[in-house]
């Protein structure tokens, strides 16, 4: 649904000669015009119904009904994650809210920018316990990058956009504008959107400081154990072309976090697979023998780096660009900080190394690779592919990619073994193309985040890799699906079991099943068709690929496959919780 140019330059008129006497509902729309929004996901309720009306009597944007106010905040998270824009959700006052607040610390953590309206009782009665009242700015703060609660319909412009501009700047973000009732019905004059923003206390830098990229250059060129390390702000940034110029221009080896697939190719040499708590080996020891590592857009989390005093004890030089100082040295020390945008900071040093006649040591460079081919000699990733009895996960995810991997293709996941699967056997190469929920670990994103991608991107294949588990958190989204002809794929590798809980208890608790096991499991199969789609029960390893083919080709139709998996199969390498990231298990041999 394309907006007009003259739509939009109606929606952002300033001039006097315009001014309207609008509702606080119809100005709202108004902004998101403006702003080129194109979709909302939400859900009515007492405390928006003006702004549903307001939505009512235009034609430009369109609202996605969906079935959980959860899943809305998903939905436009997974959009947003795809395209690179902001996402919108509309949720109504107090339960409504309440039920986004997890989609909200899912886009916080991973540095999403979306903005949700919310609902909220009438001003004259905020703080009286009214009829579906919350503390919406209270409750939303830990999990925003910033809230509002809009008192006045005459701010209501601006405070819309100061939302955007927060959520899409800097180190992106979620914000929150609630809206009480009476804002959103009163009249006020409205002579435009604003063309512009300025926020004293709001400056996010964008260029990093030259001196500090210079002495990164110089390390860089000097090391002999070089390693370039990179997480999602790549992909936030757009940085991912300047990433792989560097790259190729160094010869240097690179990995990236669960967050950052496709940062860099999969299918490329320097790639050393994704590294952390199920990396590969040769990304996990190259990570802690490296003499120079350059970090960018990552954060050193707990599944990263393991134990941070096991990872300390390599003596190694740090050079750690990030959009937001408050990541840098947050967890590990680092030698060389460089606060600004990951794009403009790549731009520079490629633009540094291209004027200097200084080169990478080729000899130490050679001898670097040499050690790192003796890792990779040892297959990690391996798992019985010759098994005829019983379907491995991985091999779902691995023909998957076989068959997709030279078309235009989508992967989400929830949460679990399968998401870990997904992120092992599916080769990543281009950017946006892996969408899962990796700093909250929300189970229940699938399903939504495939519904906002189909939607922006209609023509390309979007597959949701999911569990058993955590399938049913938001399956009630089918009906979505259904209502709004989003054809999407659903691969349940469902083991019985809540898989990476059930692995845990087997490794660090002596294998006491406690409530991991699913003793009372729907036919998927009737489910989804009761919902009006196409199901399908694979349990041979030989009918995984018909099945898959057989999806594909049923283009306009939502497909769900239910694959019984192995139930005994554990996500190899791990590393234990405590241990430092070369500390690795590398199959039930190692128990």
């Amino acid at each position: 649904m394309e907006i007009s140019k003259a739509e939009l330059a109606s929606a952002a008129a300033v001039t006097g000669s315009q001014t309207q006497e609008l509702m606080g509902a119809e100005v709202l729309v108004k902004a998101l015009q403006a702003e080129g929004v194109q979709y909302v996901w939400g859900y009515p309720g007492g405390a928006v119904l003006y702004i549903y009306d307001a939505f009512y009597k235009q034609d430009t944007i369109q609202h996605v009904l969906v079935r959980h106010e959860q899943a809305a905040v998903h939905a436009a998270d997974g959009y947003a994650r795809a395209t690179g824009e902001v996402g919108v959700a509309l949720v109504t006052s107090g339960p409504g809210l309440t039920n986004a607040v997890t989609g909200i610390a899912t886009a916080y953590m991973d540095s999403i920018p979306m903005v949700i309206i919310s609902g909220q009782v009438p001003t004259a009665a905020i703080g009286l316990d009214a009829f579906q009242e919350c503390d919406t700015v209270g409750i939303t703060r830990p999990i925003v990058k910033h809230n509002f609660l809009v008192k006045d319909p005459k701010d209501l412009a601006m405070t819309m956009k100061k939302a955007f501009h927060i959520a899409r700047s800097g180190r992106p973000g979620p914000v929150v504008v609630d809206v009480p009732k009476d804002v959103s019905f009163k009249k006020v004059a409205y002579n435009g959107y604003p063309d512009k923003v300025e926020m004293r206390s709001y400056n996010p830098v964008r260029k990093g400081h030259g001196g500090q990229i210079r002495k990164a250059l110089q390390l860089l060129l000097a090391a002999k154990r070089p390693y370039i390390y990179t997480g999602g702000g790549v992909l936030l940034g757009n940085a991912t072309n300047e990433l792989r110029t560097l790259v190729d221009m160094l010869g240097y080896p690179v990995t990236n976090t669960l967050m950052g697939l496709g940062a860099y190719p999969a299918s490329d040499r320097k790639f050393l697979g994704m590294l952390g708590m199920h990396g590969t080996i040769e990304a996990n020891n190259a990570m802690q023998n490296c003499d120079v590592l350059l970090a960018v857009g990552a954060r050193f989390d707990d599944r990263v780096i393991g134990n941070p005093k096991h990872f300390a004890q390599n003596e190694r030089k740090i050079i750690h660009v990030d959009i937001d100082p408050s990541s840098i040295s947050k967890r590990v020390k680092v030698d060389i900080p460089i606060v600004g945008d990951v794009k403009e900071v790549l731009a520079e040093l490629i633009s540094m190394i291209r004027e200097s006649s200084t080169r990478p040591d080729a000899g130490a460079l050679a001898s670097w690779w040499d050690t790192i081919e003796g890792w990779r000699g040892k297959d990690c990733l391996k798992y019985d592919r010759g098994n005829k009895d019983v379907i491995k996960p991985q091999y779902v995810v691995e023909t998957l990619w076989n068959m997709t991997k030279d078309a235009d293709t989508y992967i989400t996941s929830d949460v679990g073994q399968h998401q870990m699967w997904a992120a092992q056997y599916y080769r990543f190469d281009e950017p946006r193309r892996w969408i899962n929920s990796g700093g909250l670990g929300t189970m229940g994103v699938g399903i939504p985040y495939a519904m906002g991608i189909k939607l922006a991107k209609p023509e390309s294949e979007v597959f949701c890799i999911t569990g058993e588990g955590s399938v049913q958190m938001c399956i009630q989204e089918l009906s979505t699906c259904l209502q709004y002809n989003t054809p999407i794929k659903i691969c349940s590798l469902n083991n019985r079991y809540l898989g990476m809980v059930r692995q845990w208890q087997e490794i660090e608790y002596s294998g006491r099943y406690s409530h991991s096991y699913m003793d009372a499991l729907p036919n998927f199969v009737k489910l989804a068709e009761a919902y009006g789609h196409v199901g399908m029960l694979i349990e041979r390893p030989q009918d995984v690929e018909p099945a898959l083919r057989e999806a594909r080709k049923l283009k306009d139709r939502t497909v769900f496959m239910d694959f019984r998996t192995d139930p005994t199969e554990n996500v190899f390498p791990m590393v234990k919780a405590g241990m430092g990231i070369t500390e690795m298990l590398l199959g039930s041999e190692d128990l």
